[in-house]
């Protein structure tokens, strides 16, 4: 149960690695449904998350504090100082190690179900943004739950153009030089006065 609450968690709200395994459940209010991001985990060494954009509290989806309910309930660690996630072999001092996670859990799930491309926890990030903008989402929305210093970043770095998108501007794009009925017609059935059309154009 813990990885599918960890890729719940991740996914829904595109929290860095280092973050999501800093969490303690004292971090967490499950009656507001938000989490307060204050530190970061990296090889074990805790420190201050990545940015001041990143330490802004993190909303929660009803789904994702259903199954923080009851991983809970489930989990041996569950006072306010002890991690949301774990490791047992370290008697709950230390969070899980999240490699070990994708490599025992998440990486087999996804082969199971055909999926071959190589998923990392920063997939899910990723994953989000282009989601949010697949959505319609604004950008401002999105940099605010993506948590980043500022909204270049979202665009730039982190969403990936959606292909129906492109489709829709090379259309625009073809419509404003050729016009609209050569944008529609198919190459095709163009016929020499469209293609003699095109060459003055092209050249």
């Amino acid at each position: 149960m813990q990885a599918r609450v960890m890729v719940l968690l991740d996914a829904s709200t595109g929290l860095r690695r280092g973050e999501l395994l800093a969490l303690r459940w004292r971090d967490v209010n499950l009656e507001t449904g938000e989490a307060n991001v204050i530190r970061s985990i990296w090889r074990n060494v805790v420190g201050d998350t990545k940015t001041e954009a990143s330490r802004k509290p993190v909303a929660l989806h009803s789904l994702v504090i259903e199954e923080l309910k009851q991983w809970k309930l489930d989990s041996m660690y569950d006072a306010e100082d002890d991690f949301l996630f774990p490791s047992i072999q370290k008697n709950g001092t230390q969070p899980v190690q999240p490699d070990m996670v994708l490599r025992r859990h998440i990486r087999p799930a996804l082969e199971r179900l055909g999926i071959k491309k190589k998923v990392g926890w920063h997939t899910f990030r990723h994953g989000l943004a282009t989601m949010l903008r697949q959505m319609k989402v604004d950008v401002k929305t999105a940099q605010e739950i993506l948590r980043h210093a500022n909204s270049r970043i979202t665009l730039d770095f982190y969403q990936q153009a959606v292909s129906e998108e492109k489709r829709e501007a090379q259309s625009l794009a073809v419509k404003g030089l050729f016009g609209e009925s050569l944008a529609s017609a198919p190459s095709s059935t163009q016929n020499k006065e469209q293609k003699e059309e095109v060459m003055p154009l092209s050249a």
